[in-house]
């Protein structure tokens, strides 16, 4: 049992360690090439932190635990938006990005409904995989496109104020960068062998399912270099990279952990009948919920960050009353469905509908001053040909004076 545990820890340690090798290596090489801050956190950011994810999921695939593979991808996603983002905000509140609501989290709960969708059947099959793959390629075409912009409005406020560092850079020339991030990758390749390996093992001696482990200790595991990113990101006021790295890493790991293990396995994802019952649309609620709460003011605080941890814990409790066949799991459940859940949705809907108002007469007042002043604008320029003509009048009643000093009235010559 202690060989295990040490595996098991070893794993953990060598994930977190590979994650900040690579993130760290391709963070630099991110900004030197002139790639905005906002998609280092939606990308490279999120992609690091999504590799311990994908790791685990093709070494659990591969080893014909496929519970453990879709469990770490739904609960790694759960726990990416209910621990991290609650972690995050109840140490220091966080700033979210404008662009994230209007684009990002709404293709984060696309992405959601459509894996819940394709898992309706009981199983995820290849080409549901080639889809998510081919989704991943169009995001990144997407973020490309975003990318030209934001580089765009950079470099207009680089006149004005300069240009400061998006994330913080190693001080390492380039050609040492790439042998760090290899070396990042290798470690969270070992450390995902370690974690599934030890995980196993671990589920059959204390008598829990595999779906549990993967949906809570893999997942947290895997997770724990988001909250790295997320903790330091804030201190640092990295408010894009922060809650980016969460929305694009809930992104990769759908489009293209899953759909990328999907794709090497031989055969399809099978999915189990408490997930759909449960934990997709536990995993489809906290994710729809990250609009409205996102959008009322731009901002995770500690009673929403709270809120989310509250929520987690709620969540963990039940798989493992659920598993160990605890009689106060059916009080537990009714109180949560009927006590808990509404009440948070109420609060939700509280402040987000006050906000959505707020916001939607800014705009509109905003767009009657821009036709205020276009109309004023508009009003000049049909102006202008008018009092041209006035002046060329007035200049033709009024003659100047001839130079001519032959013409002129000069007394002494008379």
């Amino acid at each position: 049992m202690l060989s295990i545990v040490f595996w098991f820890v070893l794993g953990l340690i060598a994930l977190i360690a590979g994650a900040e090798l690579f993130v760290r290596s391709a963070s630099s090489l991110a900004v030197r090439l002139g790639i905005s801050k906002l998609i280092v956190g939606l990308t490279v950011v999120a992609f690091g932190t999504s590799a311990p994810e994908l790791g685990v999921s093709i070494q659990a695939g591969s080893s014909g635990e496929a519970d453990i593979l879709l469990g770490n991808i739904v609960g790694s996603n759960l726990s990416n938006i209910l621990l991290i983002l609650g972690i995050g905000a109840v140490i220091l509140p966080l700033r979210v990005n404008t662009k994230l609501i209007r684009t990002d989290v709404p293709i984060m709960i696309g992405v959601t409904v459509l894996l819940f969708l394709f898992a309706l059947n009981g199983q995820i099959t290849v080409w549901e995989n080639a889809t998510l793959v081919l989704i991943f390629i169009g995001y990144l075409l997407f973020l490309y496109q975003e990318n030209k912009v934001a580089m765009r409005e950079i470099e207009e406020k680089k006149k004005e104020t300069g240009l400061e560092t998006l994330v913080e850079e190693i001080p390492l020339p380039m050609i040492a960068l790439v042998p760090m991030g290899i070396a990042g990758l290798t470690l969270l390749i070992l450390g995902s062998r370690w974690l599934v390996g030890s995980a196993v093992s671990i589920a059959e001696i204390l008598g829990i399912s595999e779906l549990v482990i993967g949906l809570t200790v893999v997942s947290v595991g895997t997770s724990l270099p988001e909250v790295v990113i997320v903790v330091v990101a804030a201190f640092k006021g990295e408010r894009d990279i922060a809650v980016g790295n969460i929305v694009g890493s809930n992104i990769l790991n759908i489009v293209l952990v899953l759909g990328t293990a999907g794709l090497v396995i031989p055969e399809p994802i099978p999915v189990q009948d408490v997930m759909l019952r449960f934990d997709f649309p536990v995993l489809i609620l906290a994710t729809i919920a990250c609009l409205p709460i996102f959008f009322t003011g731009n901002k995770i605080g500690r009673i929403k960050g709270g809120t989310f941890l509250f929520m987690y814990f709620a969540y963990v409790l039940y798989l493992f009353m659920d598993a160990t066949g605890s009689p106060l799991l059916e009080p537990f459940k009714r109180v949560m469905l009927f006590g808990v859940i509404p009440v948070a949705a109420l609060v939700i809907l509280i402040n987000f509908i006050p906000e959505y108002r707020r916001r939607r007469l800014f705009y509109l007042a905003a767009q009657r001053r821009k036709r205020r002043k276009a109309e004023k604008v508009r009003q000049k320029q049909e102006s202008r040909p008018n009092q041209e003509p006035k002046a060329d009048k007035k200049s033709s009643s009024n003659p100047e004076p001839s130079s001519n000093p032959e013409s002129s009235s000069n007394p002494e010559s008379k």
